[in-house]
C-alpha cells in the first residue's frame, strides 16, 4: 500500500502535531510504501517571509527525523523540489469547476470570516490533489478537517480519469481520529490558530510555564472531579502509562489533591517522553548537511514517480505523444 501525507512549515510542531498526526506517520511507514513531504508550496499561503519559510521547512526536516522517521523506510522530500507536482497541478486546474472549489471549507470560512481569500488559498485543493495524485497514493492519512480535500481529489481524478481514460488512482482518506483529541492550554482543540500550543522541543522552562498556565476549573481542592472531562487529565494520558492514567483517574475521582500537582507531573511526563528525541534532534541540528542529503536524496526518488505519473497524464490529454 502506497501511504502519501504532507505538512506544512508555518511553525515548529506541537503536541498536536506528533500525537494526532507525525506519530501516525511514523508508524505507517512500515510495511507500507511512504512518501512524506514538507509542504512549502501550501505555505505560501500564510508565510511571506523567505528566511522564516526556509527555516522552517529545514527545522520540520529536523523534527520529522528526530521523532522517527526514517528515510530508509519511508522517502522524505521538500515539496517545491517536486516541479513535476506543479505541472500536474494545472493539468487538474483546467477542469476544476469553479463551484467545487468554492464549496471547500477553508475558502468559505475565511471568506465568512471577512479575510482577503486570494488564489493560492483557492485552489489549494487542486494543488494538494496533485501532491496525492503525483505519487499514485492508495492511502493519505489526514485529520477530519481535510477529508473534503480527499473528496475534492478523487472528484478531479474521477474527472480527468473520465475524459482521458485510466490515468490516476483514486486514493483514500485515512482519518486520524487522535488528530481531535489533543487539548491546547485553552481547553480548545491544540493548534496555532488559536495560539494555544506546546512545542515539542519547546525549551523545559517554557513549556512548564505553558503547563501551568492550562484552563482548569474552580472546583474546591476537596471535591471530586471528572477526569474524562478534564483537558489537563487528557493530555496527561498522553504520556502515561496505564496504570499510571489509572492511578491519576482514581485521585481526581477521590478528591483532595490541586491541579497545579497534576501540572507538574503533567511536565515532567512530557519531558521524560521526549528526552530521547530531544537528544536526537540535537545531533541532526550539528549536521543539516546530512539532513539536506537526505532531503535531496528523497526528492529525487519523488521526482521518479512522479515524473512517470505526469508523462501518462500528458500522454493522455495530448501533451505528448501517446505511448
Amino acid at each position: 500500500m502506497r501511504v502519501l501525507s504532507g505538512i506544512q512549515p508555518t511553525g515548529r510542531f506541537h503536541w498536536g502535531n506528533y500525537f494526532g498526526a507525525i506519530r501516525q506517520y511514523i508508524d505507517l511507514q512500515h510495511g507500507n510504501e511512504a512518501y512524506y513531504f514538507i509542504a512549502n508550496l501550501h505555505a505560501l499561503t500564510t508565510v511571506r517571509d523567505r528566511d522564516v519559510l526556509w527555516r522552517n521547512t529545514v527545522d520540520a526536516a529536523i523534527d520529522l527525523l528526530a521523532l522517527g522517521l526514517d528515510p530508509s523506510r519511508a522517502t522524505l522530500f521538500v515539496q517545491s523540489d517536486v516541479p513535476e507536482v506543479s505541472e500536474l497541478c494545472w493539468l487538474l486546474m483546467t477542469g476544476a469547476p469553479l463551484g467545487l472549489l468554492e464549496r471547500c471549507h477553508a475558502y468559505k470560512e475565511k471568506k465568512a470570516r471577512g479575510l482577503t481569500a486570494d488564489a493560492g488559498l483557492f485552489t489549494y485543493p487542486v494543488l494538494m490533489a496533485a501532491d496525492i495524485l503525483a505519487y499514485d497514493a492508495d492511502v493519505v492519512p489526514v485529520g477530519m478537517d481535510q477529508v473534503q480535500h480527499i473528496e475534492v481529489c478523487r472528484d478531479l481524478a474521477g474527472s480527468f480519469n473520465h475524459e482521458f481514460g485510466e490515468v490516476f488512482t483514486l486514493p483514500k482518506a485515512k482519518v486520524l481520529e487522535e488528530s481531535a483529541k489533543v487539548p491546547g492550554t485553552d481547553g480548545e482543540k491544540m493548534s496555532k490558530s488559536y495560539d494555544n500550543t506546546i512545542d515539542i522541543f519547546e525549551d523545559g522552562k517554557s513549556m512548564r510555564k505553558k503547563i501551568m498556565r492550562i484552563v482548569t476549573d474552580s472546583r474546591p481542592m476537596e471535591d471530586p472531579k471528572d477526569p474524562d472531562t478534564d483537558p489537563l487529565y487528557q493530555l496527561y494520558t498522553l504520556f502515561a502509562a496505564g496504570s499510571e492514567r489509572e492511578a491519576m483517574a482514581a485521585k481526581y475521582r477521590a478528591g483532595g489533591f490541586g491541579y497545579g500537582e497534576v501540572k507538574k507531573t503533567l511536565a515532567d511526563a512530557a519531558e521524560g517522553f521526549f528526552a530521547e528525541f530531544r537528544d536526537r534532534r540535537n545531533q541532526l541540528a550539528a549536521h543539516p548537511e546530512k539532513v539536506c542529503e537526505i532531503l535531496g536524496d528523497g526528492a529525487q526518488r519523488a521526482r521518479r514517480k512522479a515524473g512517470e505519473v505526469l508523462q501518462r497524464a500528458q500522454q493522455a490529454c495530448g501533451l505528448k505523444a501517446p505511448a
